[in-house]
């Protein structure tokens, strides 16, 4: 079995989804440690007529410490949610296939969403479903994971009975290689470069949240990623 781990990112960019595709199991770190400054756990980035620009979840962070990712609070005091859904309408009013989505999307963002984990993981599911990738999703806090560090994502494989662990080849620089081969799990590297797509508005720019690779090729997108 093929497990790889990832935080659960706000409308995150088509690498993680291209690591889904290689993988039997995801599990979402929710029980790690939120980061205290900027983060992809509550933005991300589209492509707007005047350049790229992010759309960020507000969170609730004063007086609260260290938090992990599934404590974490949207801060809806601020009408965040009307500005996303109205940046995405003016953004990609002209891709092709904005109105196949568009239905979800209003909806989604009409609900109120009080932990932030549960509004990634609703859009994670959904584009995971319109990319027809069939990975199951597990959560670390679901596992009893007591671990940090390599030992943690050791400890996740043991749990699932997992024999290879899937990662980019950047994190070799900091994962502890020995911990993975004493417990019989092999690491898989693999590279990922953003293929290049049809994109509204000049210049391609790579590793958009997955809405730009969606809104602009629609059944295409899933043959897109596995260029990466």
């Amino acid at each position: 079995m093929k497990v790889a781990c990832h935080q659960p990112t706000y409308l995150p960019w088509p690498g993680f989804f291209y690591k889904a595709m290689r993988v039997d199991v995801l599990v979402l770190l929710d029980s790690v440690q939120f980061p205290r400054g900027s983060s992809w756990v509550n933005r991300n980035r589209i492509k707007t007529p005047r350049g790229q620009t992010w759309l960020t979840v507000p969170v609730k962070k004063k007086g609260r410490g260290l938090q992990r990712i599934k404590d974490v609070e949207v801060f809806n005091e601020r009408l965040w949610a009307q500005k996303h859904i109205g940046s995405l309408i003016h953004s990609y009013k002209r891709s092709p296939f904005l109105e196949d989505h568009l239905e979800l999307l209003e909806r989604t963002y009409r609900e109120s969403w009080n932990m932030l984990v549960d509004l990634n993981v609703s859009l994670l599911r959904y584009f995971l479903r319109e990319l027809e990738i069939g990975v199951m999703l597990r959560f670390s806090s679901e596992l009893g994971t007591q671990s940090r560090g390599t030992s943690l994502l050791v400890e996740i494989c043991e749990k699932l009975k997992a024999n290879t662990y899937i990662t980019m080849s950047t994190s070799r620089t900091h994962l502890e290689e020995e911990l993975f081969h004493k417990n019989g799990i092999k690491i898989d590297y693999y590279n990922y470069r953003c293929p290049g797509y049809p994109q509204l508005w000049g210049d391609f720019i790579p590793n958009l949240s997955i809405v730009d690779l969606v809104f602009n090729c629609g059944p295409k997108a899933l043959a897109i990623l596995g260029k990466g």
